[in-house]
């Protein structure tokens, strides 16, 4: 038997500091583009409410890990959904088991974390306007990322219920948008962060030259063809667009092959950002980026004394 490192949701989070976690999503992206990981497309067991998604995955000298997670919708509520689960770390090396962490605080971190990379090497110069879209799990990790960075621009909230998008807002001391179409107008930087099963946003609300991350869409496309298709577009790992869901995009799937590039190759320098053009990111996570968080967790909390230990 080997000793285990268990941590819960707040453990977890409080494992995951950012700084350190952008670097080693940057790390997962940028081993993805030179084909240096393997992470298999992800698989899932549907029931009638939800589903049960595993994604295993190696990232080199990061780890080996693997998620297990569910996926279902909140009832009552418009574009949102409940995930739990859990991501267990092993040792590269030889395959102990070394932690076992929550699926959910990994993902919201390393998503946000992922868009954060992919606008930091995509987004104009000079961003003076963002707006998050969303104000569930995924849109309150990417306004607490923010408002790390402590970037001067000015940010704005709003979803399809605008009374959560004033509470959001409030809580993290930004503005809150009358509707998604006041918030996106206008913004050089537009974060969609939603479990929406329709496109959130229309192209012809975009300034020219914007940046557009969607990190949602695991029930349908959270962007509109228009969107997709008259941008620059860039993606985490091939199967975004080779896989069906749920491992690939929703938007993705009549989109040609070798139109989307990956977005390691720009972070290493090897592509560049196209100049003057609108930008998409678009984000399915894949496993490299939970192995990415889950050694960031495993190697904070070792040293912070954080989780407790059973031997499994």
């Amino acid at each position: 038997m080997s000793r285990v490192l268990l941590l819960d949701h707040d453990e977890t989070r409080h494992a995951l500091p950012f700084d350190e976690l952008l670097m080693a999503v940057r790390t997962a992206l940028v081993a993805t583009s030179r084909q240096e990981t393997s992470a298999p497309p992800r698989i899932a067991a549907f029931s009638p409410g939800g589903l049960l998604g595993a994604m295993p995955g190696y990232v080199p000298g990061l780890g080996l890990g693997g998620k297990l997670t569910s996926v279902f919708s909140v009832a009552g509520t418009e574009g949102r959904s409940r995930h739990g689960g859990i991501v267990a770390l092993f040792d590269e090396s030889d395959g102990t088991l070394q932690a076992i962490m929550s699926a959910e605080a990994v993902t919201a971190a390393r998503t946000a974390a992922c868009a954060t990379a992919a606008f930091g090497a995509l987004s104009p110069p000079d961003v003076q306007r963002i707006a998050v879209v969303g104000a569930g799990v995924q849109g309150n990790a990417q306004l607490e990322l923010l408002a790390h960075l402590g970037l001067s621009a000015q940010v704005v909230v709003a979803t399809r219920d605008p009374r959560s998008a004033a509470a959001t807002a409030e809580h993290h001391q930004v503005r809150a948008a009358p509707s998604i179409r006041a918030a996106v107008s206008g913004a050089d930087l537009v974060l969609c962060c939603t479990d929406a099963d329709s496109p959130v946003i229309d192209r012809e609300w975009l300034r020219p030259g914007a940046h557009v991350s969607s990190v949602g869409g695991s029930r349908g496309p959270e962007l509109d063809d228009a969107t997709v298709m008259s941008g620059a577009l860039f993606i985490e790992w091939p199967g975004a667009v080779s896989c069906p869901p749920p491992a690939g995009a929703h938007e993705l799937q009549r989109v040609p092959a070798g139109r989307a590039h990956l977005i390691g190759a720009v972070l290493s320098g090897e592509e560049e950002r196209p100049p003057g053009e609108l930008t998409v990111f678009k984000s399915t996570g894949y496993a490299a980026l939970d192995v990415a968080a889950a050694a960031t967790a495993f190697a904070r909390a070792s040293e912070r004394g954080l989780g407790s230990s059973v031997s499994l």
